[in-house]
């Protein structure tokens, strides 16, 4: 298991004296707790120290070894901060790890290999602490389905975690709930890490994604210093957060419509000391009561958060306008040119005047932030130039010309 940034996370050992480590190591392998990942470690007083799976060896392991396995042993937890990889975990990429072990047990059970099953591994996988979120395209052949639950026993002894889930496809539904399974384990709820903030969710309920870290960072680097914000998409969180807990923002009012991850947005403004800087509107945004109150609004919904403007335009403040983070996919329009609204003088004094920032996410996950180094119109390539007169024609007409600058994410 691996930080972000590629360093290694703390792992949960159980320390017992040299003589009791092989029935230690034997009674942990058949209950499928030892971590063979990592390797046993010798402490500085002598002792040995076991690394197992998970955050913590359940109480009643720990009676089970003192007093039946090897009486009269000292066992303890502690937590290893640096820990050693494996010689076996050295020489495989957690890929290929899982295909050797799930190989060697379906063999074991009398099953024959074959490069169907083998192409039908998962060759990537989002981890959330302890459990394993496997994507829709893998485990599919029928095979695998006489050899279920024990399967994801394997799976996750070979990765290193306790729970399995695997996701299909997100529902329509408005809400983006996804069609989440849990294969092993009993509880739903995760917890994730980004950036220094706390997200706990419910897995099955509510969606994480790791595409939009980019734009996280980003926006939790602003200066927001007594600003207001209204999160039209608030999710559990996945913007309110860096604006308040990095970007410093006053005030975030969170709009959310999905009574699953308003349970986690409360939560999580909660575990990150932020729950008196935030009001939450539950319900369809399009009804929002609010107006004249934000510096800035964030539209973070794709495809398209075109919805969502006229309601962010009418709670800009209208003394001074406000800033628009708009999310949404773009492409080029080939042989299409837009015109500002209006022939009048004062009408395109109007239109060029506002500052129009593009945040592009590429395909690889990094971006350009044009705001940055402003480009002129003939440099900006086509795509860009045609999207941003959408934007603004849109919102020019929504805000009858007050001050606003539109912040563009564009995902392709």
């Amino acid at each position: 298991m691996e930080k972000e940034g590629g360093k290694p996370a703390a792992v949960v050992a159980v320390v017992t004296e040299p003589r009791f480590t092989q029935r230690y190591r034997e009674y942990l392998e058949k209950q499928k707790l030892l971590d063979r990942q990592h390797r046993v470690e010798k402490m500085p007083d002598g002792t040995v120290a076991l690394p197992v799976l998970g955050e913590a060896l359940p109480e009643q392991h720990l009676r089970e070894l003192t007093n039946r396995v090897a009486p009269g042993s000292t066992c303890v937890l502690t937590q290893l901060l640096d820990p050693v990889p494996s010689r076996k975990a050295r020489g495989f990429s957690p890929a290929q790890r899982l295909c050797l072990e799930v190989r060697r047990w379906v063999e074991g059970c009398g099953v024959t290999w074959s490069a169907e099953l083998e192409a039908d591994l998962p060759r990537s996988w989002q981890r959330h602490g302890d459990l394993l979120l496997l994507s829709e395209d893998c485990f599919q052949a029928k095979q695998w389905r006489n050899l279920e639950p024990e399967l994801w026993e394997t799976v996750a002894l070979a990765l290193g975690v306790q729970r399995l889930a695997k996701r299909g496809r997100v529902s329509p539904d408005g809400a983006r709930t996804p069609a989440v399974s849990l294969l092993l384990g009993d509880s739903v709820w995760v917890e994730h890490v980004d950036n220094g903030i706390r997200y706990k969710f419910d897995v099955t309920q509510c969606m994480f994604s790791f595409g939009n870290i980019t734009e996280k960072l980003r926006v939790a680097s602003l200066p927001c210093a007594g600003e207001v914000l209204v999160d039209l998409y608030a999710g559990i969180g996945y913007f309110t957060l860096p604006f308040l807990v990095h970007a410093g923002a006053a005030f975030v009012h969170a709009c959310e419509w999905n009574p699953h991850a308003v349970v986690a947005l409360r939560n999580n403004l909660e575990l990150n000391g932020v729950v008196d800087r935030c009001q939450i509107h539950f319900g369809d945004n399009r009804k929002l009561k609010l107006s004249n109150v934000a510096d800035r609004v964030n539209l973070g919904l794709i495809p398209s958060s075109e919805e969502g403007w006229p309601i962010a335009c009418q709670v800009l403040r209208r003394d001074a306008g406000g800033i628009l983070h708009i999310h949404q996919n773009v492409e080029s329009f080939p042989g299409k040119t837009l015109q500002p609204p209006g022939n009048s003088d004062t009408e395109k004094e109007h239109w060029l005047s506002p500052q129009l920032i593009i945040t592009n996410q590429l395909e690889n996950g990094a971006t350009s932030d044009s705001g940055r180094k402003m480009l002129s119109a003939a440099t900006k390539p086509a795509w860009q130039r045609e999207n941003e007169l959408l934007i603004w024609k849109k919102c020019y007409e929504l805000i009858e010309m007050k001050p606003v600058c539109a912040i563009m994410n564009s995902e392709f």
